[in-house]
């Protein structure tokens, strides 16, 4: 059993939580993820650890309500307790060799890259941030990513926040003014992959995150497959992050579409409209 240390509303259906895991702090490192289980018998689902904390052998994650098992969670309160965590599980990201890292997040993708953006802040070589959503209320971690990152830049579909547009037409204003070594994207798939063909004519490096469908976390359900320079990899373990340039993001998004129908029935069963 792993206790609830904290928890706050972010946003309308997302919520942070901080739980006690001391074996996994141990090991953590950015990029990677966890699967939790909240009530003994219940589904695993997987979370990136979105900050951890080796002094408050904690980890951070960032949850989304929209299934029985995130709903379920969103009922527990500090103090109580979830049934477990296993992890850190996936490939931590390789920060090496670059010195002008540009971190870009859709949405809840901010989870993923704010360990990143830590990261380089303690190595002293603070990344440029972009943060992309709908709408302002919808952009998280903003006030933490200025206290770690070089500059942060926003964009919102509405306009409500930053520039109104997409991530992608903030880097494009950005590369015309900086040369990056690497691009690191995390969001929507089809976000990801417009970065990509924007930086792809550039030479610029892009790394992305797929959030694929998994099960079990240790590659033997075959769930989470995705296809890179035309090989089946698998997210939970040779992933999560992968050449942005290489990855077949048609089929990610088929993929991605197939169980949609049954998902929103779910959802509204669970909360019964």
């Amino acid at each position: 059993m792993n206790e609830i240390r904290g928890k706050r509303t972010l946003a309308e259906n997302v919520i942070e939580y901080e739980i006690a895991a001391p074996s996994i702090v141990r090991n953590a490192r950015p990029g990677q993820f966890v699967i939790l289980i909240v009530d003994e018998g219940g589904e695993r689902v997987p979370f990136t650890i979105a900050d951890f904390s080796a002094e408050k052998g904690t980890v951070t994650v960032l949850v989304q309500t929209v299934g029985y098992s995130t709903m379920a969670l969103s009922q527990k309160n500090v103090g109580d307790s979830i049934f477990a965590i296993v992890g850190p599980l996936g490939t931590p990201t390789d920060l090496s060799g670059y010195s002008n890292i540009l971190l870009v997040a859709g949405g809840i993708g901010s989870a993923v890259i704010f360990p990143q953006a830590k990261a380089l802040f303690q190595r002293g070589t603070a990344a440029d941030v972009v943060l992309g959503a709908r709408n302002a209320s919808l952009i998280f971690y903003e006030e933490e990513f200025r206290r770690v990152a070089n500059a942060v830049y926003i964009a919102t579909n509405d306009g409500s926040m930053g520039v109104k547009g997409f991530v992608t037409d903030v880097i494009g204003s950005l590369v015309q003014k900086k040369r990056y070594d690497a691009v690191f994207a995390v969001g929507p798939l089809a976000m990801m992959r417009a970065v990509c063909e924007l930086t792809r004519p550039l030479g610029i490096k892009t790394v992305v995150s797929m959030n694929s469908m998994m099960v079990d976390g240790t590659g033997m359900c075959g769930c989470c497959r995705v296809t890179v320079d035309g090989k089946v990899r698998y997210a939970c373990v040779d992933g999560p992050e992968f050449d942005g340039h290489l990855v077949d993001f048609d089929e990610a998004i088929s993929r991605a579409a197939f169980y949609a129908e049954q998902e929103r029935g779910h959802v509204c069963r669970l909360k019964g409209v």
